[in-house]
């Protein structure tokens, strides 16, 4: 079950809201002080109709919350038979062979392909994950260079998106608006969320390794 039958009358971490707004800003550089008063910067304002709450569940509250729009999946998912019947399996962890198409898979030589294989699972598409189809979402078209036009209303987000809103009506979890509250993650999903994005960001960059090393 990805998402819990009943709503709990509480912000959790993973919940699906309608309602709040986006702002991305946008630099060509650092702005210097020099440069202050020419104003050398934009911010782009949106209103996705869905966002995902990113703050911890414990950490709901002081007038803030971290957010994530609810995006449209990438044609390209659809080129890995594995994600096609069930694009949810991208949120878990999965050997080498099911994360990458059979195409891209038969051009790698016989020993790279031994040496992947010997790796432990891992996730593919780490910078996302996929939210179960629903009826509350509106369906939109996939153009997929192996299986053509189509309907689809799987989305996802996408962890380098998350930004900070603050919002007077969120005191806590519980004293907050809750109308905007549409769909919430069972705990097992909201678990496996939280399991990828904790390995998002504990990645460790191959030059830390190397200095481990010396």
């Amino acid at each position: 079950m990805f998402y819990q039958k009943e709503l709990e009358k509480v912000l959790r971490f993973g919940d699906v809201l309608r309602g709040y707004i986006s702002s991305i800003p946008n630099v060509k550089g650092p702005i210097s002080k020099a440069q202050n008063q020419n104003n050398d910067y934009t911010i782009d304002i949106s209103h996705p109709q869905f966002s995902v709450v990113i703050t911890p569940c414990c950490s709901i509250g002081e007038k803030m919350i971290s957010l994530t729009p609810l995006i449209k999946l990438k044609s390209k998912f659809y080129s890995n038979p594995y994600f096609v019947e069930d694009m949810t399996r991208i949120n878990l962890k999965m050997d080498p062979k099911q994360a990458t198409p059979p195409e891209e898979w038969v051009k790698l030589s016989p020993g790279e392909q031994t040496r992947r294989l010997e790796e432990s699972n891992t996730y593919a598409l780490v910078e996302f994950f996929v939210y179960e189809k629903h009826d509350i979402f509106p369906k939109y078209t996939i153009d997929s260079k192996k299986l053509g036009k189509f309907e689809t209303y799987y989305y996802m987000i996408d962890f380098r998106n998350i930004y900070r809103l603050n919002c007077d009506a969120i005191l806590n979890p519980i004293q907050a608006p809750l109308e905007a509250k549409c769909l919430q993650l069972s705990v097992k999903t909201r678990s496996e969320l939280r399991g990828k994005i904790a390995s998002y960001y504990s990645r460790t960059p191959k030059e830390d390794y190397i200095l481990q090393e010396v």
